[in-house]
């Protein structure tokens, strides 16, 4: 018997109100925010330990516990992911006119964070199976200006970097792991955050471990770690307990966080591993039943790899179906069937990052800076041309993302989405005569 979509007035597969939402907020995230407030003095000069702001004991202790958890020596607390990348690009030198490469496909933040300091981003095209920056087109990208690489560990699943350090050691070039999406995803055995010369994290609130916003710097390298420690602050040469003289020596940016950011970062820590492991279990069980499905194409994960699964992202192939509709507008019938069913489906990105229009208009913080700025060997000679990126734009053209698959939701809700694709590619009529009325 054919069932009626929920798009034609069929009953939706997955119930309203069964998908529960992210973050997970304990009993004993609460009491570590009112310890805060509790414990700490509000008065003096917020520098010391027992304060609200400043370097206090939240700070110094979640600096101590993510640098155990990723495997790194050090570890600086921002107040966002971006700022945390930022502090990397700073560490790592580069100024006016230097050039950092970096995915065509991600989150702004990734190309923003060379802006912030004077740097011009170049843009690389992805791996079709991965979604990651693909390795053997980044070579071609490099000039004499070229200082530092910023794989992508996009969407919880880390980049080549055996290959990258590999090309990065070649031309000493520093390597900056964008590693906002990948709390405790690992390459061949190491966690995201250690493989590079130093990582960044986000704290976001739709993050695998979040604290609403905030950021985590990574690395080894002491040298990397002072200077962003100064970025992070006020440019002064100063430490925790030590007098404060009150002398900038560099910008700075106050890019600390608060103490309740760290507390509650501290309190999510200890459930990480527990939930990532659920996201996976979900995540696993989609994967091995979606691919049963023809048209439907699940997330690839190398077998030396483990994904985090930030996001959820399926790719459709009318092709596969012999269907002759762009993928484009197949996907967006799609994508309106699945959402009409409970499936709450969408994309996260709809265009390459060099295509947006701070890039197109290249105008960033005023009178074309810093791509007009004379500091490179080639000031104004930027272009950020969409076609450049074509494994980019058919996977923005063809792909969509899940959500709900983030714990507490299991393997019962995992199940009616199947349920859901199932039940909309047996009845492909109705979506492929939505498909041509798209436009």
């Amino acid at each position: 018997m054919v069932e009626k979509l929920a798009i034609e007035g069929g009953e939706r597969t997955v119930p309203e109100g069964l998908i529960k939402p992210w973050p997970i907020i304990t009993d004993e995230d609460k009491k570590a925010l009112l310890d805060v407030f509790d414990s700490a003095p509000r008065t003096g000069s917020g520098m010391g330990a027992g304060s609200l702001w400043g370097f206090g004991p939240q700070l110094l202790a979640i600096e101590k516990e993510w640098a155990e958890y990723v495997g790194t020596k050090y570890c600086i607390v921002t107040n966002s992911g971006t700022a945390a990348l930022h502090i990397a690009v700073a560490a790592a030198g580069v100024g006016p006119g230097d050039e950092v490469i970096t995915s065509a496909f991600t989150f702004l933040a990734s190309a923003s964070c060379i802006l912030h300091h004077n740097g011009i981003p170049v843009f690389v095209d992805i791996d079709p199976r991965t979604f990651n920056i693909d390795p053997k087109k980044i070579e071609g990208k490099i000039t004499k200006r070229t200082k530092a690489i910023i794989p992508v560990h996009v969407q919880g699943l880390p980049a080549e970097m055996d290959e990258i350090n590999k090309i990065a050691k070649k031309h000493d070039l520093v390597v900056i792991e964008d590693a906002c999406q990948a709390h405790g995803a690992e390459y061949k055995g190491k966690k995201a955050g250690s493989l590079g010369d130093m990582a960044g994290f986000s704290l976001n609130g739709s993050k695998n471990l979040q604290a609403l916003e905030g950021g985590l710097f990574n690395t080894d390298n002491e040298d990397y770690k002072n200077l962003a420690h100064k970025v992070r602050s006020f440019g002064e040469e100063w430490k925790p307990g030590e007098p404060r003289r009150y002398d900038a020596t560099i910008m700075g940016w106050q890019y600390r966080p608060h103490e309740l950011t760290c507390a509650l970062t501290r309190s999510q820590l200890r459930h990480l591993d527990e939930w990532n492991e659920l996201r996976i279990k979900n995540c696993s069980y989609l994967t091995e039943r979606l691919s049963r499905i023809e048209g439907v194409q699940p997330p690839y994960v190398p077998s030396y790899m483990k994904s985090v699964y930030w996001a959820y992202v399926v790719r459709f192939k009318p092709t596969d179906l012999d269907i002759k509709i762009p993928p484009r507008k197949f996907r967006q019938a799609l994508e309106q069937a699945l959402n009409a069913e409970g499936v709450p489906v969408g994309q996260w990105q709809t265009m390459p990052v060099p295509a947006q229009s701070i890039f197109q208009i290249g105008h960033g913080y005023g009178k074309g800076c810093p791509w007009t700025c004379p500091f490179g060997d080639r000031p104004g000679k930027y272009v950020y041309r969409s076609e450049d990126y074509p494994e980019t734009l058919k996977l923005i053209e063809d792909s969509t993302r899940i959500q709900g698959m983030w714990p507490p939701n299991d393997l019962e809700l995992m199940d009616l989405y199947i349920d859901a694709f199932r039940k909309v590619f047996d009845n492909l009529d109705p979506v492929l005569e939505l498909a041509k009325k798209i436009s």
